[in-house]
Formats: C-alpha cells, structure tokens, sequence
C-alpha cells in the first residue's frame, strides 16, 4: 500500500457529494446524541428523576469494574474498520460507512429522549480513559457502544476482520452487562436497530454512496 495512493483516493473523495452527505449526516446524529442527553440533564437538574428499571439478567449477575473495556474495544472496532477500507482499498465505501453510522446515531439520539430510563442500579460513571466518549452519562436507549460495532461487524465481511469485529461486539456487550453499563434492553436493540438500519441502507442508499463489493467480500 503506497502513501500516494492513499492520499489519491482521499482526494478522490473531497469530490464525491455522498462522502459530504454522509459526514454531515453523522455529525449532525453525533449531535443529536450530545443535546439529548444535555436535555437529560437539565431534566434531572430541575427536580426530576429517571426511572431505575429492573432487569432479569443484571439481577443475576456479578457486579465488575470493568466499564473501560467497552470504550476500548469501541475503538478497537473503529480502527479495525478503518484497517480494512485501506487493506481491501473501500475508499469508495466511506461514504455508506458514514451515512449509516450517522442514521444509527441519529435514531439513538431521538430513542433516549422518547425512553428516558436512568442508568441501571450499581452503574457508578464510566472510570475508562475515554470515560464513555462524553461527560454526560445519560441516555441509555439503545446502546451506543454495541449498536455501532455491530453495524461495523455487518459492514465488514472479509476475514479476518470479520472475526475480530464479532470479538469486539462480543467483549462491549460482556463489558456492558457486568459493569451495569446498559440494560438488557439497550443492548439487545442496539443490534437490532443497527440490523434494521443496514438491511435499510442496503435496499434504498447503498446504490449511491458506495459500491457494492463492500457488501459481497466474504473470504478474502
């Protein structure tokens, strides 16, 4: 893989009005997130609770401080992805990756508002390096941290990386359920919202922002 070639197919993508759409659209989904929980704040800042639910599993199982690991390995599925667009050269998908990632975050940003759960009993704040990748912890329906690595996991078809992503999706959702960092529920739909969403895109979006080799690579 040369730099220059690299660097030409960036540049190949400052003139595709899909990558434009697709950034923007996981800007504004990003935002979204940041405001709903900023109004999940303002709510319980004004005298008002969030209901804490009771799960059938979380009651079941140990309690364990182990809440960085789904921010790690969060970033371990962003890396690997971006490892496999330059190794399989997806360039030309980036903009499908981004497009879906914004709607994910853009349904995520309107669900937690519409289902406004308090953090399961025992979560305490997220102690990791990255601290749940904002400073307001509220909002839990569905779950971020699994919809979005399994959205890169349906993304991802060729191997390894294929089953790297599965592992990664595999430790979030372990690291969310004993460290109290999601309900059942959250984590559930976070596959089943990021399922939906790329079945979505591949019937309606797919034809315009990206090729579709991204989605037929399976051995290599």
């Amino acid at each position: 893989m040369k730099i220059s070639e690299l660097i030409s197919e960036l540049f190949k993508l400052l003139h595709n009005k899909y990558f434009y759409i697709g950034l923007l659209t996981l800007i504004v989904g990003m935002e979204l997130n940041f405001y709903s929980q900023k109004y999940l704040l303002n709510y319980i800042q004004n005298g008002k609770s969030l209901p804490i639910l009771s799960d059938l599993v979380l009651d079941n199982i140990p309690l364990w401080d182990i809440d960085y690991l789904y921010d790690i390995f969060s970033i371990v599925s962003l890396l690997v992805l971006v490892v496999f667009i330059i190794d399989k050269r997806k360039y030309q998908s980036i903009p499908y990756f981004l497009v879906l990632s914004g709607i994910f975050q853009i349904v995520r940003g309107f669900f937690i508002v519409l289902t406004p759960f308090g953090n399961p009993m025992g979560f305490d704040g997220t102690e990791g390096p990255f601290n749940g990748f904002t400073d307001i912890e509220l909002g839990v329906y569905p779950s971020g941290h699994t919809g979005i690595a399994y959205l890169y996991f349906l993304l991802v078809k060729a191997k390894p990386y294929r089953y790297i992503l599965l592992f990664s999706v595999s430790v979030i959702i372990l690291a969310l359920f004993f460290s109290r960092g999601h309900y059942t529920i959250d984590i559930l739909s976070g596959v089943f919202f990021a399922y939906a969403i790329k079945c979505f895109g591949d019937r309606h979006l797919l034809r315009y922002f990206g090729d579709n080799s991204a989605d037929k690579e399976t051995d290599k």
